[in-house]
């Protein structure tokens, strides 16, 4: 019996791995069989294909963009320039010995970085060279048809001391272009960059103007332009912001956009998608190295360029509003300490001499918070507003000033550099060569004492606070008063230096100096000496 027990558990067990070795057999088939079902599908793929909803919308916003590049393309054209420059003849002075580790490939491609060693290095004494013909430089840039007769916007940069301008429209007809008026960036008088061409032609194709405050971040805009000297090329993106500021361009307040901008798009259109023109393409920001594009484009605003083409046609530059005061935006800390809704307007931290601010009766810690009963936002805009409004404009400020509101009227004068250099006083008074904590002080003269309201008062002012320094972070301002240091009296520049080469000959590491402000009100602020001031 346990014979035929062990015989039956052993043919038991044979079926079953007979059964287990099916079904894996089966399995492995049934994978491999799999593979097979490829072409079946590849199959299926040719089935004609059936538009979703979702497609149809991709397909109408692809096809607008299309017609839109059709439509606007024909108004933006190519700038050629041609500029002339003395030939010269190159003299070797010196033998060039590399630095250790340079070879003499990469030291001239560095040469700018090292020349400080000039006894060891090699330069180049250029002279002129009469008997030779002028050398000549090709620029390329683009510009946008504002007018059908002809009148053309671009950036003042791309036609900068240009001999010979050139026009190549849509179609590759070539003209003769006349420069009619430019506003140069890069000074404290001009500065949106803008420059007017104009061509001998009629029925030419015109981008409308579209309002560029109407903008939204995020919004689509295409560019046009040739970059690179490329032909017209067209890149697509969105506004990525509003009102950016650039110090080497003062009346900026550009568009960003990440839309592909490159070098020859400047002065190009930037377009919404109604196809109206909304900017002119001109700077792009860089990683330092390379010249092409990161993402980060900026265009003059066409609501800026509309209000100015009238006078650079009609005269050939812009002539600004001036009202004669150094200013700076409301921040959130002086807003609340004013008791306003929220940081807007101008505060005046300054008041030139006989400026129409001056006359007016403007003073320094008024906060200007609108004009012409328009509300100030920041420093920026009033001083766009000022500008626009025009030598000669007589406007009317709402100003703040120890808490309570007042009305004046001013009668602009022109913006010019000696407008601007007028902040020097006439009288030249002295100045402190020691620097405390990044501060600048002159001695208090009668004239300064009654700008800033410290008549009947003895000490030195403050003229010039450091960027970032010590005493810009304790929030000193041009203007305060210093009465005495350590409790010195302070009366003159050679008191204030006496008392501040003291305590750094005694390795004193503060200063406790008292101040009076804008409002005659006292303080007393501790100032670390630091490295810098020793």
């Amino acid at each position: 019996m346990t014979n035929f027990k062990n015989q039956l558990v052993k043919r038991l067990a044979i079926v079953l791995l007979i059964a287990l070795l099916g079904v894996t057999v089966g399995l492995i088939l049934n994978n491999g069989g799999d593979e097979f079902v490829v072409p079946t599908a590849i199959g299926d793929t040719q089935k004609e294909f059936i538009e979703s909803e979702d497609f149809k919308y991709l397909d109408r916003a692809n096809r607008a963009f299309i017609n839109l590049v059709k439509r606007t393309s024909p108004s933006v054209v190519q700038i050629r320039t041609i500029t002339e420059h003395p030939a010269v003849r190159s003299t070797p002075r010196m033998q060039i010995i590399p630095p250790e580790g340079l070879d003499r490939e990469e030291f001239r491609r560095f040469l700018e970085r090292f020349r400080g060693d000039s006894d060891r290095w090699f330069f180049e004494e250029s002279t002129p060279d009469e008997e030779a013909p002028p050398a000549q430089s090709v620029g390329i840039g683009s510009g946008v048809i504002v007018s059908d007769d002809g009148y053309i916007l671009t950036n003042s940069h791309v036609i900068h001391r240009a001999d010979e301008i050139t026009v190549i429209l849509h179609d590759g007809k070539e003209f003769e272009a006349k420069l009619i008026g430019q506003d140069p960036g890069g000074t404290e008088v001009s500065g949106t960059d803008l420059a007017v061409l104009k061509i001998d032609s009629e029925d030419l194709p015109t981008l409308p103007f579209g309002d560029s405050d109407s903008l939204e971040v995020g919004e689509w805009v295409i560019a046009i332009g040739t970059p690179f000297n490329l032909s017209q090329t067209v890149t697509r993106g969105v506004v990525s912001a509003k009102n950016r500021a650039n110090y080497s361009i003062k009346y900026s307040n550009f568009i960003q956009t990440d839309t592909p901008i490159n070098r020859g798009n400047s002065g190009g259109a930037l377009i919404n998608i109604r196809g109206e023109l909304v900017g002119i393409n001109t700077l792009i920001a860089t990683d330092g190295i390379s010249v092409g594009n990161v993402g980060i484009g900026f265009a003059i605003p066409s609501n800026t360029a509309n209000e100015l083409l009238p006078q650079l046609i009609e005269h050939g530059k812009i002539v600004r509003g001036w009202l004669g005061i150094r200013m700076e935006s409301v921040s959130h800390d002086l807003a609340e300490k004013l008791k306003l809704d929220g940081p807007k307007g101008a505060f005046v931290v300054n008041v030139g001499p006989n400026s129409p601010a001056e006359k007016a009766g403007l003073r320094p810690g008024d906060v200007i918070l609108e004009l012409n009963e328009k509300e100030i936002k920041d420093s920026t805009h009033l001083m766009h507003l000022i500008a626009s409004a025009g030598a000669g404009a007589k406007v009317e400020l709402k100003v703040l000033r120890n808490g309570k509101e007042k009305q004046l009227s001013v009668k602009l004068e022109k913006r010019t550099e000696a407008a601007i250099a007028s902040f020097e006083t006439p009288d030249k008074p002295v100045t402190s060569q020691v620097s405390l904590s990044g501060m600048s002080v002159q001695n208090l003269t009668p004239e300064i004492a009654r700008r800033y309201g410290h008549q009947d008062e003895s000490g030195v002012v403050v003229v010039d606070i450091e960027r970032g320094s010590l005493a810009a972070r304790q929030g000193i301002q041009p203007g305060y008063l210093i009465t005495e240091i350590d409790y010195t009296e302070i009366e003159s520049v050679e008191d204030y230096e006496t008392i501040v080469g003291k305590l750094k000959e005694e390795d004193e590491k503060f200063a406790l100096v008292h101040f009076k402000d804008l409002r005659q009100r006292s303080f007393y602020k501790t100032l670390r000496i630091d490295v810098d001031d020793r």
